[in-house]
């Protein structure tokens, strides 16, 4: 079941799709008159096989193969933490440093001039 949509497959589509232009053609044929109007009854007796052939001939197998999920391995794991300690510790000591030097530094008052 390698295509499948809403958990069907495409017979499911296919039948539906067979079944509803096989009505329609029925209804409009039923009113014509002739030999023509039974030709709706054939088309009816023909979509009844058709289904009853995919039905109980299926192409796959009822329970799905199962497959099994890649295991996704991040060989470089323990690389990539150091590398994040080493980016914290300097934006750390950045931060520490702009504190110390931008906004703890001493603003002394200008000297008053006396006459």
């Amino acid at each position: 079941m390698t295509s499948t949509v809403l958990g069907v497959g495409n017979g499911v589509f296919i039948m539906a799709m067979m079944w509803v232009s096989a009505l329609v053609l029925f209804m409009l044929l039923s009113r014509s008159t002739g030999v023509a109007r039974f030709a709706g009854y054939v088309i009816l007796i023909g979509s009844l096989v058709v289904t009853l052939i995919m039905v109980l001939l299926p192409r796959d197998d009822e329970l799905p193969e199962v497959e099994e999920e890649a295991q996704i391995v991040d060989a470089l794991f323990i690389c990539r933490y150091i590398l994040l300690a080493l980016l914290m510790s300097i934006f750390l000591g950045s931060v520490f440093l702009l504190l110390v030097q931008h906004v703890l530094e001493p603003v002394y008052s200008k000297s008053l001039r006396s006459h």
